[in-house]
């Protein structure tokens, strides 16, 4: 039978190779009587398989690799040859560290139905309240987004207003300036910084002389009794 087929697939391939150029087709009949023959007559080597003695490994030997000689190996011997393996079944249940961790693997991987729920609750919940949370701070903050956007205007009307009060006195004494030396300073000289000097000090002296006089003027004026201030 695998003859036959040979002969067959060998005749499909020489016809496709005749298809592909015309000089091919001159093969000669021989040649492909010759080309069967060497073919029906191939007769591969039978594989060596020992099917009436399982290999088992020797694990005192030190030629038997290292991981012939695990428990692992031990579990597939014994599934594949069963008691002819010569491992004891008792050996192959996993000891109490590695149940433990089996377990404890099970438990988390694999969580009973009611954990699972619970887990679900629990990250809902939590979710939830941090849905709450984030929209009861942006409740808050909007509501102070008119209070915060009048102290803006108003922060920014005030800076514009000292900017615009600092570059006038600062108009205001270069002209001084100009005015008491005969020709424009620079507001970097000393000149220019010694004059805004005393000006200053006399201010303040204006000042705390002003504060006095309205002291002394609130100590003289008389005072009214209630009685007399309601009749």
């Amino acid at each position: 039978m695998a003859a036959s087929m040979l002969c067959r697939r060998t005749a499909v391939l020489c016809r496709s190779l005749t298809g592909i150029s015309s000089q091919k087709t001159v093969l000669s009949a021989s040649c492909r009587n010759g080309l069967l023959l060497q073919t029906a007559s191939y007769n591969p080597k039978p594989l060596k398989l020992n099917l009436r003695e399982p290999y088992i490994p020797d694990k005192d030997s030190e030629k038997t690799p290292e991981w012939q000689k695990t428990a692992r190996y031990d579990r597939k011997l014994f599934g594949r040859y069963g008691s002819a393996s010569g491992v004891d079944p008792a050996s192959l249940w996993p000891s109490h560290e590695e149940l433990d961790k089996i377990i404890a693997e099970e438990n988390e991987w694999q969580p009973p139905l009611e954990v699972m729920q619970k887990n679900i609750e629990a990250r809902e919940k939590l979710e939830t309240e941090k849905r709450l949370a984030k929209e009861k701070i942006i409740a808050a903050n909007m509501a102070k987004m008119p209070k915060m956007i009048a102290d803006w205007r108003r922060e920014k009307h005030e800076s514009k207003r000292k900017l615009k009060e600092e570059k006038a006195q600062r108009t205001k004494l270069l002209a001084e300036a100009r005015e008491r030396f005969g020709f424009a300073v620079d507001p970097r000289s000393p000149k220019f910084l010694e004059m805004v000097a005393e000006i200053e000090k006399e201010e303040r002296k204006k000042k705390k002389l002003m504060k006095r006089r309205l002291k002394e003027e609130q100590a003289a004026a008389p005072v009214t009794p209630p009685a007399a201030a309601a009749s």
